[in-house]
């Protein structure tokens, strides 16, 4: 098999794992969003931690944390990087057991559009006119829900916005997938444990007081977490950045069938026609991106034979 073919079923495994994980947090409607959020941080930190000793790089590891610490900036940055995940965590897991599905698939979906967006305004990314015209299409369905439809899709925005800030902030920041999560959960590891002890004494916690289930799925969180975030590291070393702007649409197509099927979300006709904007918007994008990489293929195979 070749790297590529590897790389598309690694990507393909990363992508079906968030698409099907609300399946997963659904499990724990019983518990608290805030509990699962720092459960989620501290076991991401345990299991991430334990695959990299696993995989022996833990030596790597201090060497990013002395590079942090020396690099001040960068520190500053990671840090604020964590929190934008952990608050994107947050708001996921808070919307799939409060019936937002629909919300964070459509966040997911415009996750890549505003991402362009972001290249263009902060790191004066050229962004070519079918991104234009794919991002302003994105903004009218949203804008369409808003207006006509009476609810601004709050749940969509942030987690695109959160997400997208976060991809801002480590394109900065030249660190491991794996190990880069150990240290961002590492941060905000201390605010997660003095949450986890505020809980403790101020509320019911389900963690060692309902059963054993519950228990092994909050554990299981650090799991969920961390193991679609190392096949999508690995994949993304295998196979052309175009090839996964494709797959990576599977995770928010999956969560909108769960959504739509199996939880029996409300799919209004005003729901219908922003999705449809969304995936009219997202093939424009897609296919241009597919149009560009097969002109630069082109072009590369016709200097390289000028050469020889």
């Amino acid at each position: 098999m070749s790297e590529q073919k590897k790389g598309v079923f690694l990507a393909i495994g990363a992508y079906l794992m968030w698409g099907i994980i609300p399946l997963y947090w659904k499990q724990l409607q019983h518990v608290g969003s805030v509990e699962i959020l720092v459960g989620r941080v501290i076991w991401s930190f345990v299991f991430t931690v334990l695959f990299v000793l696993l995989i022996r790089q833990y030596k790597q590891m201090i060497v990013d944390i002395k590079m942090l610490w020396k690099n001040k900036k960068q520190f500053i940055l990671l840090f604020v990087a964590s929190v934008f995940v952990s608050l994107n965590w947050g708001i996921f897991i808070w919307a799939v057991n409060n019936g937002h599905l629909l919300q964070t698939s459509l966040g997911y979906y415009i996750n890549p559009l505003i991402s362009v967006l972001f290249g263009m305004i902060f790191f004066k990314e050229k962004i070519s006119r079918a991104t234009a015209v794919a991002v302003t299409i994105a903004a009218i369905g949203v804008g369409y829900q808003a207006v006509l439809g009476g609810t601004i899709p709050w749940v969509s925005l942030a987690l695109a916005l959160t997400f997208a800030f976060y991809g801002v902030i480590k394109k900065q920041i030249p660190l491991d997938a794996t190990r880069g999560l150990a240290i961002e959960t590492l941060f905000v590891l201390p605010i997660a444990v003095s949450i986890y002890i505020y809980l403790m004494n101020t509320s019911e916690i389900a963690f060692m007081h309902v059963d054993w289930k519950t228990n092994l799925l909050l554990m299981g969180g650090g799991i969920v977490t961390a193991l679609p975030l190392v096949l999508f590291a690995k994949s993304a070393q295998k196979i052309p950045l175009y090839l996964m702007g494709f797959i990576q649409f599977l995770a928010p197509t999956i969560s909108l069938m769960l959504g739509i099927f199996l939880y029996k979300e409300p799919f209004t006709l005003t729901e219908f026609i922003t999705f449809l904007c969304i995936w009219l918007a997202v093939f424009i994008f897609s296919a241009s991106k597919v149009l560009e990489a097969r002109k630069n293929h082109a072009t590369y195979n016709k200097e390289h034979e000028v050469k020889v």
